[in-house]
């Protein structure tokens, strides 16, 4: 029980880090996470919806400019998968 506990607390982690990261590099991505922390009167699944499209379209357009850390990065998460599988 604590191994799940300890695993699902690290995979949270790591996405509040990407997203944090991304806040500090896009200001698309800061915009939607102060808007989802302002409190809007607007439903919970349209404004993750919406915070869901900016840090993908922040990402891509990242994964562009970057090319060369993307592709470094893919390899380092397939590599990171095989490790674990086995």
């Amino acid at each position: 029980m604590t191994r799940t506990l300890n695993g699902g607390m690290a995979s949270i982690a790591g996405i509040c880090a990407v997203v944090v990261a991304l806040a500090a590099i896009d200001t698309r991505v800061r915009d939607q996470v102060s808007a989802l922390a302002s409190g809007e009167f607007v439903t919970i699944t349209e404004r993750l919806r919406d915070f869901a499209f900016a840090v993908l379209q922040a990402v891509r357009d990242q994964s562009i400019e970057h090319a060369a850390l993307t592709i470094f990065a893919l390899g380092a998460l397939v590599l990171l998968l095989f490790m674990m599988r086995t």
